[in-house]
C-alpha cells in the first residue's frame, strides 16, 4: 500500500490534516511519529494507539520565527482538535538549537532531523490534495528501516543510537532493521 493511500484511509489523520490546513501556518504539514507509526503499526496490522499523542506541526517562515507565533498556532489547533497534544515548530529557527547553519526550507530541516523514516511530512494543499515532502524518499519508512540521517551521523551518532533505545522502537517493532551508524 502506498504512503498516500495510508495516510487518506485513517480518517483520524485526515481530520487532523484538515485541522493543520485551516488552522496552522500556510504550508504547514504534519510530521515525525504520527506518519511514521501509523506506517509501522499497519506492518504489523495494529490499530496505531498514537491517539491523543503528540501531533508535530512543522512549517517555514523566516518573516516570524517567534516562539509566540507557533503558540497561537497550537492553542488554536487544541481548540478545533483538543484531544491531541499539538507542538507547532517554525521549522526556519530549529538550526539554531540543532547548532545547524539555516535551513533553505521544510525540506532541508527535515533532512537534519535523526531518522530518514522521521522525516516525512504531509500536508493537504490548497487544491485539497495530499502532498508528501520526504527528502530521502519513502523506501526507509515503507522498508522499515532505521537509519540516521547524514546530518545526525555527522553531527552525533548517539543522538541516533540514544532515540532508538528510549523510543523502545525495537520492541514495538521487533520487525525494523537498524542501518547505518
Amino acid at each position: 500500500m502506498a504512503l498516500e493511500d495510508i495516510l487518506l484511509a485513517d480518517r483520524d489523520v485526515v481530520q487532523i490534516l484538515e485541522a493543520v490546513k485551516h488552522h496552522a501556518p500556510v504550508g504547514a504539514c504534519v510530521a515525525a511519529g504520527l506518519i511514521r507509526n501509523l506506517v509501522w503499526d499497519r506492518h504489523y496490522g495494529r490499530v496505531p494507539n498514537d491517539s491523543g499523542g503528540d501531533i508535530d506541526v512543522v512549517y517555514f517562515d523566516t518573516t516570524d520565527r517567534s516562539r509566540e507565533s507557533e503558540s497561537r498556532y497550537e492553542n488554536a489547533l487544541r481548540t478545533v482538535a483538543p484531544g491531541y497534544i499539538w507542538q507547532v515548530r517554525n521549522q526556519a529557527r530549529m538550526h539554531v538549537p540543532a547548532g545547524d547553519p539555516p535551513y533553505a526550507d521544510l525540506a532541508d530541516a527535515l533532512s537534519h532531523w535523526p531518522e530518514t523514516a522521521t522525516g516525512v511530512a504531509a500536508r493537504f494543499n490548497m487544491d485539497d490534495r495530499l502532498e508528501i515532502i520526504a527528502p530521502f524518499g519513502f523506501g526507509d519508512l515503507m522498508g522499515h528501516v532505521l537509519r540516521p540521517t547524514p546530518a545526525i551521523a555527522a553531527r552525533d551518532i548517539s543522538i541516533f543510537h540514544a532515540r532508538v533505545r528510549q523510543k523502545g522502537w525495537l520492541e514495538r517493532w521487533p520487525d525494523l532493521t537498524v542501518a547505518g551508524g
